[in-house]
């Protein structure tokens, strides 16, 4: 999810009654919810080696208690600075055990809603690297901003109520909406996974692929919860369809929407050893490898490849690799009589896809990740 989400799931966490334990409960909970995203930092090295590491050890359950120590660590120092500053005695005890509790809950609260999101995760890694995804709900939902927004806005405001007309200060404010907010959380995957699965069984019952299909997948629209985005893959082809589970709608046309498995080329071979070809397949579940010939991609001209003539009469080519969980535009809310076709030029707008410059067919010469080169 995206990190404000994060970030208000830890607050709202620690505001559910882990801060009536000990003292800095909400400041751990709200670090901790977003601290296994410093793998990020792999993006200095650049965007192929931030895709090797996101979502990698910092998001596994064995690294877990690991990453609350180091983030109660974080706390302590704070603790032991404030008090040499002597900037005020806290107003409870601090108890170290329920704060890394409280880190630990909300640590696992960032692995719960990343696997939500189509993105996934691998929890079991470095035993098991299956990537897990729930795909409920889209990396960003504005209904979960709003729930957990509110939930620590409205305290707030009534606690300056209360300044203004001389009430008592209450110790604790907003457990009660805290935990309406985090079971509202639970209560939207529920309804999401019902809908999805509902998606499901239309799509299948729509009998929208000439052929038997031989996966599916079912991608979620922010706000709507009724959208669905489907990938359907045949032995030969990719199709997409959109599912709108409140009309019964399914739209998709297999003349337009689907795109067919491009053959195996000796471009397509080389690029696949690459850095960026290994780390794009080990991660992509719905990945699509094509060889596009000489095109020049998103203006990047790297070494005289993709723009100038090399010398020597040397050829050279463009594979992409894209996936196609990722090339629908959530933006676009119509259903019925929507589908335009545009499924292989929305592979090539994804902001995840990536590309090698090859030439004369076996000698990779740039890697290029979401228009960014890799060095």
């Amino acid at each position: 999810m995206d990190p404000v989400t994060h970030f208000l799931t830890g607050a709202c966490i620690g505001r559910a009654g882990w801060n009536r334990k000990t003292a800095y409960a909400t400041l751990v909970a709200t670090l901790a919810a977003e601290a296994p995203d410093i793998d990020v930092l792999w993006g200095l090295r650049g965007p192929v080696s931030g895709l090797a590491h996101h979502r990698g050890i910092t998001h596994t359950l064995i690294a877990a208690p690991v990453m609350a120590a180091i983030t109660t660590g974080i706390v302590w120092l704070w603790n032991r600075w404030r008090r040499r500053r002597r900037s005020g005695p806290a107003l409870q005890t601090v108890r170290w055990g329920w704060v890394w509790l409280t880190a630990l809950a909300a640590d696992l609260s960032h692995l719960l809603l990343d696997w939500t999101n189509n993105y996934g995760l691998r929890l079991f890694f470095p035993f098991d690297r299956h990537w897990y995804a729930g795909s409920l709900v889209f990396i960003v939902e504005p209904a979960l901003l709003l729930m957990l927004g509110l939930a620590l806005l409205i305290p707030a405001f009534l606690g300056l109520a209360d300044q203004e007309i001389g009430a008592r200060r209450k110790g604790f404010h907003g457990r009660g909406l805290a935990i309406a907010a985090l079971c509202g959380m639970v209560l939207l995957w529920c309804w999401r996974w019902a809908e999805q699965a509902d998606a499901r069984n239309r799509l299948l019952a729509a009998d929208v692929t000439p052929t038997q299909p031989l996966r599916v997948a079912l991608e979620p629209y922010p706000w709507n919860p009724f959208r669905w985005h489907a990938i359907i893959e045949t032995k030969t082809t990719w199709q997409t369809a959109e599912i709108d589970t409140r009309t019964g709608v399914v739209d998709s046309d297999p003349r337009t929407n689907a795109l067919f498995k491009p053959p195996m080329t000796p471009a397509i071979a080389a690029a696949k050893q690459t850095q960026l070809g290994r780390v794009y397949l080990d991660w992509s579940q719905w990945p699509v490898v094509r060889d596009l010939g000489p095109v020049k991609i998103a203006g990047i001209d790297v070494g005289g490849v993709g723009g100038a003539q090399l010398p020597g009469g040397q050829r050279w080519t463009t594979v992409e690799f894209s996936d196609l969980r990722f090339a629908y535009s959530y933006t676009d809310l119509r259903i019925a009589g929507s589908s335009e076709g545009r499924l292989s030029e929305q592979l090539m707008e994804s902001p995840l896809s990536g590309w090698v410059y090859v030439v004369d067919g076996s000698e990779p010469a740039a890697m290029i990740l979401g228009g960014q080169e890799q060095k």
